[in-house]
């Protein structure tokens, strides 16, 4: 499986993105999590701990890299390699940690995400590396846009899981990215309620999002809120979100499965 998880920001997705690589891992998948978010702090939530994060370095900002793969020289405007070498590269920067692989892709400069410099070579082609050439599960924990995902490797995202809290604002934005995913060729788009306190917030995520469409939900948990104080991986205080994870997890393999 390649899972997307995207949403507007704060409505708890890189705590789901890391409750559903335990999830995998627990069941003996092997699971490469990817950061892909500007706000990066998905490493914290899969417990790795603060000193060896410190140690990481986004791919998007490795520039002396992206120039030896591509070949480029002669600074902007400068012709290099549009397919470079990157099958070496996830076992050179995953941080393994309790049985999951953590690479931080990191996203883009402002003003430079369009463009066709070398750094936007690398990180499109080691993405669809991840996509298309390997045989893990691959979680991918991303901004509300699809920046990463070109059209051809889009189309190998097995599921594109939006994860709403029960707002308006929110589930705006959740219509928004599946107008997008659809201009991309992402088919199988999928919705998580979060923060889920009653019956209320439930029919509302309900009312708004397809039946078929809609996963199922996390409940608003005081574990989890610790754990993002402390700095642990939410399922070590909160086995109930796990729980409700898993079934998430089951309900998505099920309907990929028709």
């Amino acid at each position: 499986m390649k899972i997307a998880i995207t949403g507007k920001g704060g409505v708890g997705k890189t705590t789901f993105a890391s409750l559903l690589c335990r999830a995998f891992a627990n069941d003996g998948a092997k699971v490469v999590a990817v950061d892909a978010d500007p706000d990066a702090n998905f490493a914290a939530a899969l417990g790795i701990p603060a000193d060896r994060a410190a140690e990481l370095q986004p791919v998007a900002r490795m520039k002396e890299l992206a120039e030896e793969r591509t070949g480029a020289s002669g600074g902007y405007g400068s012709f290099f390699k549009l397919n470079p070498k990157v099958n070496d590269l996830p076992e050179k920067f995953c941080l393994e940690h309790d049985g999951v692989r953590f690479l931080w892709m990191g996203t883009l400069e402002q003003g430079g995400s369009g463009c066709a410099c070398p750094e936007s070579t690398l990180v499109k082609r080691l993405m669809g590396h991840l996509l298309l050439e390997r045989d893990e599960v691959v979680v991918m924990d991303m901004e509300a846009g699809l920046e990463h995902l070109g059209r051809r490797t889009a189309e190998s995202v097995d599921a594109l899981v939006v994860v709403v809290e029960p707002g308006q604002r929110s589930l705006q934005t959740a219509q928004q990215i599946m107008r997008l995913a659809a201009d991309v060729g992402i088919d199988e788009v999928y919705v998580v309620g979060s923060k889920v306190r009653d019956e209320e917030d439930r029919r509302l995520i309900e009312e708004a999002v397809p039946s078929e469409r809609l996963l199922g939900a996390i409940s608003f948990c005081e574990g989890v809120r610790l754990a993002d104080r402390d700095n642990l991986p939410p399922d070590r205080l909160s086995p109930e979100a796990l729980r409700e994870v898993r079934e998430i997890k089951a309900r998505l393999l099920h309907l990929r499965a028709k």
